[in-house]
């Protein structure tokens, strides 16, 4: 059983003191190749790039300038504690036990613009790049024909390590699922979604949904679910399973 996250455009680079174990991104030539292309961009035509202001162009313009190998403990950190969005706030990884933690780098996959397919203590430099920036390169347009059969070799190589039945927990973005080829990934794939009760409606509020699937990953880890049917006792923050909402393929919880 794998688990698979999307990233987070928010990232923390202060020291960590809680593990200095660490591994190195399986698809380090690539990531290499990217930033090589991004740094023959100007600061305004990265702007244009990412969609973003001047000041954050400048920002990301020079986190790539300085991207350089090799990655090591000082100029790089943790995949799972360098993102500090909604979803790894959920996740809290910075308090699991390290057994815990050792398990969360086994089954637990974060898609990257930039890295392809990371695990937990992959280091990671500063960067920002999602998946769907319109980024030219050898394969194609974009960045999901660059990706598309790198991450879902990589997904089937890590659902087979894993052991058990082969089944993908999909708490990923659908921005991120588009740079994988579904149809190719040798896996059963449960999709989830995480609504909210708004004025007599079931509705999914983005920030909530986020928080949401970083707290199931937690309760998959430090509960070891095996078991799609142990997957619906998930009850954090008052959601509860809703069996009349989900499906075989798509797992729905309320609150």
């Amino acid at each position: 059983m794998i688990l698979l996250l999307s990233p987070a455009k928010i990232q923390n680079f202060e020291p960590q003191n809680i593990v200095t174990r660490h591994t190195l991104p399986q698809f380090m030539d690539e990531a290499e190749y990217l930033v090589s292309k991004i740094n023959l961009l100007s600061r305004t035509e990265l702007g244009e790039l990412l969609d973003v202001n001047s000041n954050l162009a400048k920002l990301n313009s020079d986190r790539h300038f300085n991207w350089q190998r090799p990655f090591t403990l000082k100029n790089a950190k943790q995949t799972v504690f360098a993102y500090n969005g909604e979803v790894f706030r959920g996740l809290d990884a910075k308090t699991l036990s390290a057994s815990n933690l050792t398990y969360l780098q086994s089954h637990l996959r974060i898609l990257s613009g930039l890295y392809g397919v990371l695990r937990p203590f992959d280091l990671i430099q500063p960067y920002r790049l999602d998946v769907s920036t319109r980024l030219k390169t050898d394969a194609g347009s974009n960045l999901y024909s660059f990706w598309k059969n790198k991450t879902t070799e990589a997904l089937n190589e890590a659902l087979k390590a894993s052991g058990g039945e082969q089944v993908l927990l999909n708490l990923a973005s659908g921005e991120y699922m588009k740079s994988i080829n579904r149809k190719l990934l040798k896996a059963r794939i449960i999709d989830f979604e995480f609504l909210e009760s708004k004025d007599d409606k079931y509705k999914p509020i983005v920030i909530y949904i986020k928080k949401a699937r970083g707290m199931m990953v937690r309760f998959v880890v430090e509960n070891r679910i095996e078991s799609l049917e142990d997957i619906k006792g998930f009850s954090a923050e008052d959601y509860w399973f809703s069996p009349q909402l989900s499906t075989e393929t798509k797992f729905v919880f309320t609150r």
